[in-house]
């Protein structure tokens, strides 16, 4: 395992991935009930975007550091994104926060006491740094695991409520069909269960046999989206998430959400989002 997500912290991708995920979890949190989050490729859990890896790329510049401003959005869009803007914290001048929460640090800030997480990481000096940061909270079990191995292993939670993010490095050619395996295994014995389903979209044919899979498997109650910001160059472009059992509210907010962070992430013409059910009920 080769890839280092210090590189890529708060870029795009990040704050797609991350302002959606902040809403899936203020859901859950609005009912007594306590639920599980179970993090299937955790990382490091947060990231210091003064390090080295951060500083060679910049790529939070084009991400995190473009919600330093937040002019033109209304007030409802700013309330959708204040859960995930307070994880985040307070920036410098610059727009860099000290340190950029990964999606670890997310669920936890954003879960109460009576919740619980599962964060799961291979990499030996990430998870080394993820149980140093959660190896206090009584909330939190950090396993140093394959991530689809620990989800096969963790579902379904004794708290019958809970969100699943399966959130891959995409090393390896065939990510997609493990992936999914990995989540039907699961669905099939949670069915109920939130799951959110992170990738980046270079692999159009590998991207399609994903998304159709499922509708082949019959998985009910599936919302895929999508964030492109367009612009040249051989990096990243385009990244989706597929919802499973998304709360009735997501796809109003996210459609707001968006809406605004389309053109504050844009990189050149072209850019765009997509929001469509693959299945319904």
């Amino acid at each position: 395992m080769n890839y280092r997500h210090g590189f890529h912290a708060g870029n795009f991708a990040d704050v797609f991935k991350h302002a959606l995920l902040a809403r899936l979890l203020v859901y859950l949190a609005r009912k007594e009930a306590p639920f599980r989050v179970i993090d299937t490729h955790a990382g490091e859990g947060a990231y210091d975007l003064a390090a080295d890896e951060a500083e060679r790329t910049m790529e939070w510049r084009g991400g995190i550091g473009r919600l330093a401003d937040l002019s033109g959005a209304d007030d409802e869009t700013r309330a959708l994104l204040a859960p995930y803007l307070d994880c985040v914290g307070s920036c410098g001048a610059d727009g860099r926060p000290g340190l950029y929460p990964g999606s670890p640090l997310i669920a936890a800030r954003l879960m109460r006491e009576q919740d619980r997480a599962v964060f799961c990481e291979l990499r030996p000096d990430a998870f080394e740094a993820l149980r140093y940061r959660f190896g206090r909270d009584p909330r939190v079990k950090t396993i140093h695991i394959d991530g689809y191995t620990g989800l096969g292993a963790y579902v379904p939670p004794k708290e019958r409520r809970g969100l699943v993010l399966i959130d891959p490095p995409f090393e390896r050619t065939d990510e997609f069909a493990a992936m999914f395996s990995a989540f039907l295994g699961a669905y099939r014995k949670w069915p109920t269960g939130v799951y959110a389903l992170w990738h980046p979209s270079k692999d159009a044919q590998g991207e399609r046999r994903f998304l159709d899979s499922f509708v082949r498997e019959g998985v009910k109650r599936t919302l895929r989206l999508s964030l492109a910001v367009a612009g040249g160059g051989d990096g990243l472009r385009r990244t989706g998430l597929v919802v499973v059992n998304p709360p009735f509210v997501f796809e109003e907010e996210a459609q707001r959400i968006l809406a605004f962070l389309t053109p504050k992430l844009a990189q050149g013409q072209g850019a765009g989002f997509e929001i469509e059910w693959l299945t319904g009920e």
